[in-house]
């Protein structure tokens, strides 16, 4: 029976979009919506404020993610092009260069070139792809997936504040939206420490913190916009 194992940095493309989007779902939406409220805002404008930045933050993600994973696949695509046209013209000093990365991994010369020659018989370009280039197929940039990723899981993260909104008290708008947003947050830190294997304590913490300073933050702006206007 074949022996499948499962690394996790196989899901490092999507896991990084998929926390990065609710990570600031949570944190953008939840810190606009206390900045708002703080400013003696109606329960209507907070949430009018909450939906527009749910929906403006999640389209921004998806486009922020698909263009810059778009040139990482333009990146990788440009090498690999520039290998297939050496594998054409250069197939020995090609040859020469895989036998070099194997001698340096501690191969012995000869058994470093018949490796090379065998990989290359198989597939020569992804054995220059992997070895040389260090691209492979499961940590392959895919801007579309990624997009997708960062916009769905923005949108769960925003609707986290968002729904807060519709059932929190009017006059404890701020602490309710912060407290529910917290937590969550601290949900979502130590999940995504726990999936790629990270110290659940710590990636609780870390996302926990920013997201407390970034609500500490609006909320002084909107008290301050409230006085200064009041």
């Amino acid at each position: 029976m074949a022996h499948r194992e499962r690394h996790r940095s196989e899901r490092i493309g999507w896991l990084r979009a998929a926390v990065l989007g609710a990570n600031d779902g949570i944190v953008s939406t939840a810190s606009l919506v206390v900045g708002v409220a703080a400013a003696a805002a109606t329960r209507h404008e907070v949430l009018i404020a909450g939906i527009a930045g749910l929906v403006a933050g999640a389209l921004s993600m998806a486009a922020g993610e698909y263009v810059s994973v778009s040139s990482q696949a333009d990146t990788e695509q440009a090498d690999l092009g520039r290998e297939r046209h050496e594998l054409a013209t250069q197939p020995q000093a090609e040859e020469d260069e895989l036998t070099g990365i194997y001698a340096k991994r501690g191969l012995e010369p000869g058994l470093a070139r018949t490796v090379a020659r065998q990989l290359m018989a198989r597939g020569a370009l992804a054995a220059h792809a992997r070895d040389e280039l260090g691209l492979t197929e499961e940590l392959a940039a895919r801007p579309l997936q990624a997009a997708l990723a960062s916009a769905a899981t923005f949108a769960v993260g925003a609707g986290v504040p968002v729904l807060t909104i519709l059932v929190a008290p009017a006059t404890a708008l701020v602490p309710i939206v912060a407290v529910v947003s917290l937590l969550c947050l601290v949900a979502l830190g130590s999940i995504a420490a726990r999936v790629g294997g990270a110290p659940m304590l710590v990636g609780a913490a870390r996302v926990t913190i920013w997201g407390m300073l970034a609500m500490l933050a609006t909320a002084a702006v909107g008290r301050l916009f409230s006085t200064a206007v009041g």
